[in-house]
């Protein structure tokens, strides 16, 4: 996925493709463990994510590219 931004949050980033619905789940989905950034769980729903970044959820890897 292509940002304009020099980083976008997390929670944000997951619901721009689609990978959530809302806000809400996408919280839910981080705080129980089950997103990884660049191979490591994180559970802060505010994290930075910056060019090359790497999101996964549910078998799903998501690139981030400026």
């Amino acid at each position: 996925m292509e940002i304009a931004t020099e980083y976008i949050k997390l929670d944000s980033f997951l619901k721009l493709v689609g990978a959530v619905n809302s806000g809400g789940e996408a919280k839910i989905l981080i705080t129980e463990g089950l997103v990884f950034v660049n191979g490591e769980k994180e559970f802060r729903r505010g994290r930075k994510l910056y060019n090359g970044d790497k999101v996964e959820l549910n078998g799903k890897v998501y690139s981030i590219k400026r």
